[in-house]
């Protein structure tokens, strides 16, 4: 069975489940999930793990995402992209750069923003898209995003202005939502135009390969990296055979005044991942504990 980490670069026109379902039927096998949706018409990025990898997709999707595109002031949509139907127009013409610019400004940080009325959201049991395509009133609450970075390049005015941009965000932040929300702050409508994920944690575009390209190889393997990828992020620690046995039958085990923060740890023993873990001590110069919270290695591995 194929293990391991596979970064995709998503073409326009499908969904991040369609993309897993192709992986799925190349690599044949269920086991696939990916990192972090992307809306249909948004490209770039997508990063998939395979067969035991998967199980380390909880790792990955918290990681902060890079993205570049574009947003159009003075007309609004439903969706909040260019997909949806108009609902809202306005004069954009007095519009300057320098504004857009500033009320940047304004949505970086810690902000909140409401989930757009088409997303993949859960209300009482549904999701958004469904109610509001069946016409259902309903009310998404606002929710906490960060935005590292919002830049502004080249601007276009006009009466339909257009700006491109580049957003550095937090996991879970509706780039539809900033874009909507950047027009309201300058009192027009706007929606998100086009949009290309470039960085997905650590994963950049360079290293994406192109989906027909991983549909048409002979080998498909060559395109995995190891899952050990998945948790580079996390502090490690080196154990020994008999360490990693214990492990492996849910035993804990103690490290003597080991260098370790709190928290969770990849423990690896000859380049191999044996669990992700929970390191404990009770004080700076005490022994560390490491409990074993998803375990990866099997009886008789070397």
């Amino acid at each position: 069975m194929y293990c391991g980490i596979l970064i995709l670069d998503k073409p326009a026109g499908l969904t991040s489940h369609d993309v897993v379902a192709r992986v799925r039927r190349k690599l044949k096998t269920k086991k696939v999930g990916h990192a972090g949706t992307l809306d249909p018409d948004a490209t770039g990025v997508l990063v998939l793990c395979t067969g035991d990898a998967t199980r380390l997709l909880e790792y990955m999707g918290a990681d902060e995402k890079v993205y570049q595109g574009q947003v159009v002031f003075g007309v609004g949509t439903d969706t909040d992209d260019a997909s949806g139907e108009v609902v809202n127009e306005a004069d954009a013409s007095s519009l300057c750069a320098d504004e857009v610019l500033e009320t940047a400004h304004q949505l970086t940080g810690h902000i909140l923003q409401r989930p757009p009325r088409f997303s993949a959201v859960h209300v009482q049991g549904k999701r958004a898209y469904d109610l509001a395509r069946a016409g259902a009133e309903f009310d998404l609450p606002a929710r906490e995003v960060f935005i590292r970075e919002l830049s502004v390049g080249e601007f276009v005015p006009g009466v339909t202005a257009k700006a491109d941009f580049r957003v550095h965000c937090s996991k879970g932040t509706y780039i539809r939502s900033l874009c909507r929300d950047w027009g309201a702050l300058m009192g027009l409508p706007a929606h998100m135009s086009t949009l290309r994920r470039v960085q997905s944690g650590s994963y950049r575009i360079e290293e994406a390969a192109a989906l027909e390209a991983f549909e048409t190889a002979e080998e498909p393997g060559v395109y995995l990296r190891p899952m050990q990828e998945a948790v580079r992020h996390m502090q490690k620690v080196e154990v020994s055979l008999s360490q990693a046995k214990r492990l492996s039958q849910g035993q804990g085990i103690t490290l003597a005044a080991h260098g370790l923060d709190e928290g969770p740890v990849a423990v690896v023993c000859q380049h191999e991942i044996v669990a992700v873990a929970a390191a404990s001590r009770q004080s700076l110069d005490s022994d560390v504990v490491i409990r074993p919270r998803k375990v990866f290695w099997r009886e008789g591995q070397q």
